[in-house]
This record gives structure tokens, sequence and C-alpha cells, in this order.
């Protein structure tokens, strides 16, 4: 299973690992804020740690909603962050014409989930050699991600992460199905879980996302109990005056103790992450 460094930092399977920051770069004070917090809690934890926010929401459910600085100005703070802190960033871009220059600045590009299967924009990822996580689609299989791996591994890019974060079920509601991290991992990838994102109730609010963050911390244990190698969160210093994905984002002060159970978690289920594939490579495993 392939892993990677950014700036340092082991990103794969050996070690659990952490992406958190904002949903959106509403400041760079508060960039920094919540990179530096991070760093220093996943610093004393010995967990490796990347700082993840959007420069552009650009699915947000209203076009009143709070967008982003956009990418000049969005991949300003970036480098901000990262040559002050020292601390990996990743982030998202929406149109394979972002790729290079997101990648000049950045350590890890991710794909949002609704643009998944996006065969440009995927690969104009992979042939920016950096590591790419993706976030799995609401409207995908665990099993249909193995397509979108081949599509990036056909640039001869392998450094790949595969990210859950709910499926649709119904109307304004998410689900996850916990085998979803064995299934993917079977691709050679490490599997992530976007604990955060996975409660958000998609147009709950009418022109916006609602989503419930009480539920963060159950899930997030449950998915590295069934297989994950790392989580993704959504912090905020003060959640209900965030900008986009409130509802769902994590209060910062409650990160260390959620970090703290999830590592106990990753070494009692360390050595039982990664199923046997079917001989056809196709659909769930029995």
């Amino acid at each position: 299973m392939e892993s990677f460094e950014v700036l340092g930092q082991p990103i794969g399977t050996e070690r659990f690992f952490v992406i958190a920051g904002p949903c959106v770069l509403e400041s760079e004070r508060l960039a920094l804020v919540v990179a530096d917090t991070m760093r220093q809690v996943c610093g004393d934890l010995g967990i490796p740690y990347l700082f993840k926010s959007s420069f552009d929401k650009a699915n947000r459910t209203s076009w009143k909603s709070f967008r982003g600085p956009g990418l000049r100005d969005g991949l300003g703070i970036l480098s901000k962050v990262r040559s002050s802190l020292e601390v990996p960033v990743i982030t998202d871009i929406h149109e394979p014409a972002q790729a290079e220059a997101v990648a000049a600045v950045v350590d890890v590009l991710q794909i949002p989930a609704f643009l998944a299967r996006q065969t440009d924009l995927l690969a104009a990822a992979g042939n920016t050699g950096k590591p790419i996580n993706v976030k799995k689609a609401q409207f995908l299989s665990p099993w249909d991600m193995g397509q979108v791996v081949e599509k990036i591994r056909i640039t001869g890019n392998n450094k790949i992460l595969l990210t859950e974060r709910g499926t649709q079920f119904g109307y304004n509601n998410l689900v996850v199905d916990m085998r979803a991290f064995g299934i993917m991992a079977q691709y050679g990838c490490p599997v992530v879980f976007d604990a955060t994102h996975s409660v958000q109730l998609p147009g709950g609010r009418g022109d916006c996302s609602g989503g419930d963050r009480r539920y963060v911390p159950a899930l997030a244990c449950a998915a590295v109990a069934a297989g994950a190698h790392g989580v993704f969160l959504e912090v905020h210093e003060d959640p209900d005056q965030a900008l986009c994905d409130g509802p769902n984002s994590m209060p910062l002060d409650q990160v260390p103790r959620l970090l703290e159970r999830l590592l106990a978690i990753y070494a009692v289920a360390a050595g039982e992450r990664v199923l046997q594939p079917q001989p056809d490579g196709q659909g769930p495993v029995q």
C-alpha cells in the first residue's frame, strides 16, 4: 500500500494521521490559529498533521453563501500557514486549469466529492505529481472508487488517499457504511474518514446545509475501528459563527480528547485494515 511524506510527515498506513482545518478560508488569522493549535495538539500526541481549508467552496447550496477568498488570496493564506508554521497543507481544486497553480503552493491536492468522477480533473491532478486525496462521492459505492484510482494511476501517480464522507440516504441526509474502509483499502490506498462532512444534512436548512456535530466522535471512533487510517475534521474556534459548515464543524477545544480516543482505538485495530479482494475486483467483499 502506497505511503508518502509531506514536509517530513509520514502519511499512509503505518501511523494514524489527521487532516483538519476550517471548512473555508475565512481569514488569515483564523487559519493560523487553527493550524497552530492543531499542530501543537497533534505534535504532543505524535500524530502527523495536515492543515486543510478551501480557497473556494464552489458548490454552496445558495449563490448568496460565502465561498471564500478566491484562488490568489487563498493560496497566499495557505502559503503563509505552510511557511510560518511548517505545516503541510491540502486544498481542493475544481477545474483542471487550477491544478498546476495550486500544486505550486500546497503539498496535497484534494478532489471534491461531487467531482470524484471527472476524468479531466483527476488526470490534471495526477499529472502534477502531488499526492491526491479523493473524496468518495455521496452517490458512489466504495467499489466504484477503483475506477477513480485507475484514472489517477494512469498518469504514473500512485500517491493517492481515498476519503469516505457519507452516502446520500433519501433527501437531506447521509449515512456511513463502515464496510467502505476495508473495501476501498483493497485498491492499495490509505483510507480516511471525513467525520464532520458525514454528519452534514445537505440542503437541510433550505438555503444552506445543516448538520449535527454531536455524532462526530462516535462515527470517528467507529470508522477507525473499522479500518480508517486517518481522519478528516472540520474544526473552528466557534462553529456557530463559522461562514461554512458550522453545524457539522467540531469546536477546536474538543479535538484533543477525541484524538486521544482515536489513537487508542487505532492501536487496537492495527493489522485488521485490509480485506482480501474478490477475484473480479468488483462489489463488496463477502
